[in-house]
């Protein structure tokens, strides 16, 4: 074969190769990247632990897990909604009830989150599972508690699975991107 028809049948079938690495991607490239995190207090769902102090009632004072349906059960007052608002709307939901009930007059009424609800992470890490939520961590963070990547991980992104809103949706984020609670990380296998 001469270098001229040699020269041809390599130029001529370097667009067509050219193309099909373009039409591949990577597991989870085509994802939609993560949107910003919504600012604003922190929104508490089910499987938070929270602690209650209610000023000179130390029989309704204590630690109440956030259940499946995003309710507390406090003595008293019954179920109370925790999920979907902040520690703050809680604590006002809280005082307002027992005004309401005629239980106390002026209620003085502090939430905070004493836990936080696990996040979760699969894939290529050394041991999958599921781990507590520190405010502030990133996504390598996470995988580093999950003894790090396997020789097999995509290490520049990861699918995170997170609610916004009132769905589930799958996004592409970087490893720097910040966890919240709840979340499901994805690390995704590498091609090569």
């Amino acid at each position: 074969m001469s270098k001229m028809v040699l020269r041809r049948v390599l130029l001529g079938g370097l667009p067509a190769l050219l193309t099909g690495c373009a039409a591949w991607q990577a597991p989870g490239y085509n994802l939609p990247p993560l949107p910003a995190a919504p600012g604003g207090p922190y929104i508490l769902g089910s499987g938070d632990v929270l602690s209650i102090r209610i000023y000179d009632q130390n029989q309704m004072s204590g630690t109440y897990h956030v259940d499946d349906s995003g309710f507390i059960d406090l003595p008293l007052l019954g179920l109370v909604r925790a999920g979907g608002g902040s520690a703050a709307e809680l604590s006002q939901r809280i005082a307002t009830g027992l005004q309401a009930g005629q239980l106390i007059l002026h209620p003085s009424v502090a939430v905070e989150v004493s836990t936080y609800r696990p996040f979760y992470i699969l894939g290529e890490v050394t041991t999958p599972g599921q781990y507590p939520f520190r405010p502030g961590m990133s996504v390598l963070t996470g995988i580093s508690i999950a003894g790090g990547f396997t020789y097999r991980a995509e290490t520049t992104y990861v699918g995170v699975t997170r609610n916004i809103g009132s769905t589930p949706a799958q996004y592409r984020a970087p490893t720097a991107a910040l966890v919240q609670p709840g979340d499901v990380i994805t690390v995704f296998e590498r091609r090569f």
